[in-house]
């Protein structure tokens, strides 16, 4: 394929480089005229392991080419790749101005082109930046409709700086995030090279996915020096310890806990993690991430609890009563808290759970509910049927496929809160 890259910085350098290196024919643009040279002098603007004669190999063979004209790179193109950096203001928001001079050119330049042109975003930029933002301005500047003269797709990239040749050639993962099935397809066939996971999706889920990736980075890089902190204090190698975690990739470095959802629960989790507080501080350590891990969970509760008293509505169904589907187990169970919070701000509340009979409550059980719903014998209901039937709001806290033939008798007027998606 033709490709321009628009931008050579850190991202289209690697991208144009090891694309031409693949057999496509790139040509590289850039407004900074040293960056433009020093490519066509077969030498890689960036310092990257292994870049240098990649570059070197591709501008010799004349399959990578830098230009300082974006008008050049388009006309001589099928396809851009936008790599423009997308800058930290000081509110935190990025900076989009650069990449939007770019996209208005493009669209100005599009004019002139007399086949289907597509643009490939590589920029890291929030959801809703490109239809609502990129696109117009395509369509203003080029007097055209996209999807019909010109298509956009997204596709962001995950390279880490000193390892990026080795995470473009084997990467995780390859997403695109399209509007039709034809970007779909020239990415595809633009990647045959590759052996990846091949993720095809809507375009704000690819935008948001490079944020999520980064997110989860630091979440992990965090939670690692905090543990550190704790286990040093305690004379625990930190190193060891998290070696041990990591080597569980069932629960720990798996897709476990990772569902977005209701709040956990349980006899476990909330304990452990008080306990581990509690000695943060008889040890005068601050730990703010683990800290705040009970906060963020509480907030889920809050969030649906405040949700359900703006409808004003009374009659409440609850479908799924313990912590989690297919135990009795009420310790802990963030369902009763908000049930709790229900009853406490005048709401009729009818609990449905298959598993729960006031009969079999016994031991910690039977004190926890004691303690935290006294009025627990007329909330439970034995019919499904019936708690459905009589409630304004229907709150699925266990797995949605089990009640799913009942649900299909609510009627139209009736909201449907599933906390079990």
């Amino acid at each position: 394929m033709k490709i321009a890259i628009v931008g050579l910085g850190y991202v289209g350098t690697v991208t144009g480089a090891c694309l031409a290196e693949t057999g496509h024919y790139v040509i590289g643009v850039d407004i900074n005229k040293d960056k433009v040279n020093t490519i066509n002098r077969g030498k890689s603007p960036i310092i990257e392991k292994g870049l240098d004669r990649v570059v070197l190999s591709t501008v010799k063979n004349k399959h990578f080419l830098a230009v300082n004209s974006i008008r050049e790179a388009v006309l001589k193109t099928d396809v851009a790749m936008i790599c423009i950096g997308t800058p930290s203001m000081k509110s935190g928001c990025i900076n989009l101005e650069y990449l939007k001079r770019a996209v208005a050119e493009i669209g100005e330049i599009l004019k002139e082109k007399k086949r289907f042109y597509t643009l490939v975003i590589r920029s890291t930029i929030m959801p809703g930046t490109t239809e609502d933002t990129l696109i117009p301005l395509l369509e203003q500047a080029s007097g055209g409709k996209v999807d019909k003269d010109f298509g956009v797709c997204v596709n962001p990239e995950f390279m880490r700086e000193g390892d990026s040749l080795e995470d473009f050639y084997k990467p995780a993962k390859v997403i695109i995030g399209f509007r039709t099935k034809k970007e779909y397809a020239l990415l595809r066939k633009l990647y045959s090279f590759l052996k990846a996971n091949m993720i095809a999706t809507d375009i704000k889920t690819a935008e948001f996915s490079k944020y999520l990736d980064n997110v989860f980075h630091g979440l992990k890089a965090c939670f690692a020096n905090e543990i550190g902190v704790i286990a040093g204090r305690i004379g625990i190698d930190a190193k060891k310890a998290m070696e041990i975690l990591c080597q569980d990739a069932i629960s720990n470095i798996s897709s476990r806990y990772l569902k977005p959802g209701f709040a956990f629960g349980g006899s476990c989790l909330p304990k452990d993690i008080r306990a581990v507080l509690y000695r943060t501080k008889t040890e005068n350590l601050t730990v703010p991430l683990i800290g705040s891990i009970l906060k963020s969970n509480d907030m889920n509760i809050k969030r649906v609890f405040r949700r359900i008293i703006k409808t004003k509505k009374k009659k409440i169904g609850i479908l799924g009563l313990s912590f989690k589907p297919g135990t009795d187990d009420l310790r802990e169970s963030q369902i009763v808290k908000l049930a709790e919070l229900l009853i406490k701000r005048g709401c009729k509340v009818k609990i449905y759970d298959k598993n729960i009979s006031i009969a079999k409550i016994i031991g910690s059980n039977k004190a926890y509910m004691q303690r935290k719903i006294t009025r627990i014998q007329s909330l439970l209901c034995s019919s499904l049927d019936d708690v459905i039937k009589t409630s304004e709001i229907v709150i699925v806290g266990h797995d949605t496929k089990y009640f799913q033939d009942s649900l299909k008798k609510a009627n139209n007027g009736q909201m449907l809160i599933d906390l079990a998606q």
